[in-house]
């Protein structure tokens, strides 16, 4: 029997101090090897393709979680187009759990609400390892849309969070977002009216955005500053990663093939050896980047089906124990 769970269900069993511990781990079996996850694959629905013209894309992400002993692949997509214009958020996603034992599928469920809470939880566990033993951060963040939340959320769980700079191209979602983190965010949450004001006194700079054209520039980063490029475009522009004094990945494979470095890799101006470490080498104490303060370092978590797999088995097992769930004969078997 598969178990096919809701999303409020979903909801009730997991949080983010969940998922960053989850995140955590995980990037330390990546690095250990008991993690196994292949480089995604994506179904280009005109993000970047002329057809068909959907403006949105599909990753399948598969998975191995040896220290749970589960398989499992999320199907995620962001669409704008259409889904727009019906008011439904960017995300829409599945994650699908199987015995890998059997071949049994076990569990199905939403897998949108799991990726905005692990995207803000990779964040979180990478400054955790770069900035070892510091308990408080400035931070400045160019979109105040949901992942702006999460984003934040995932960082107030693992550190005080002094000062956040926050812009947004729509000022109002940037005062929302104020008044909606206010409780989240010890310190003092300022709202900029131009994105070169972001930058000036943070620890950390976080682009969730949707915008197309490389809006970060490489003059505006100081020495001491970790750079997070996690938009689904390219938002900084070259320099910033050609000027960077270390760069992190989540996954080697995957960060020179889309995303920020891309075009960079594709000219051949970017290698696997430009690669300083990974997250997960870094949570497991495989490597040490020493004092951070003077350097300019480089994050790209593009995003793993290892981090979705894991914490959605967590809230599998949390939803059996409560007696959650519908049972599916899907298979026959």
């Amino acid at each position: 029997m598969t178990k096919v769970f809701t999303i409020d269900e979903l909801k009730s069993v997991i949080n983010m101090k969940d998922v960053v511990e989850s995140v955590d781990r995980t990037f330390k079996g990546l690095a250990e090897g008991v993690v196994i996850n292949p480089t995604k694959v994506t179904l280009d629905l005109g993000e970047n393709a002329p057809y068909p013209p959907y403006d949105g894309f599909f990753n399948a992400m598969p998975a191995y979680i040896g220290y749970q002993d589960v398989a499992g692949i999320k199907w995620v997509g962001g669409i704008l187009g259409e889904r727009k214009k019906a008011g439904l958020p960017f995300i829409s996603g599945m994650i699908l759990l199987a015995n890998p034992r059997l071949g049994t599928f076990k569990a199905v469920m939403d897998g949108a609400y799991i990726t905005n809470l692990r995207t803000g939880a990779q964040t979180a566990v990478a400054l955790k390892h770069i900035y070892k033993g510091r308990k408080s951060l400035n931070v400045g963040l160019y979109g105040a849309g949901m992942q702006g939340h999460t984003q934040t959320a995932a960082i107030a769980e693992v550190f005080d969070i002094d000062k956040l700079y926050v812009y947004d191209v729509y000022t109002p979602a940037a005062e929302k977002f104020q008044q909606d983190m206010k409780d989240v965010v010890k310190g003092e949450i300022i709202v900029c009216d131009a994105p070169e004001q972001v930058p000036e006194d943070v620890d950390a700079i976080i682009t969730v955005t949707q915008a197309k054209d490389s809006f970060l520039k490489a003059e505006w980063i100081r020495p001491g500053t970790v750079v997070f490029p996690m938009g689904s475009y390219k938002e900084i522009e070259d320099e910033v990663i050609l000027q960077s004094d270390a760069i992190v990945v989540d996954h080697v494979g995957q960060a020179l093939h889309r995303g920020a470095m891309k075009s960079l890799a594709d000219a051949g101006k970017i290698t696997a050896e430009s690669i300083t470490t990974t997250i997960g080498e870094l949570a497991a104490d495989m490597y040490d980047l020493g004092d951070v303060s003077e350097k300019k370092i480089l994050c790209i978590p593009i995003g793993t089906g290892a981090m979705d797999v894991a914490a959605a088995e967590i809230a599998y097992q949390r939803m059996i124990a409560k007696g959650m769930g519908t049972d599916f004969n899907i298979t026959g078997e």
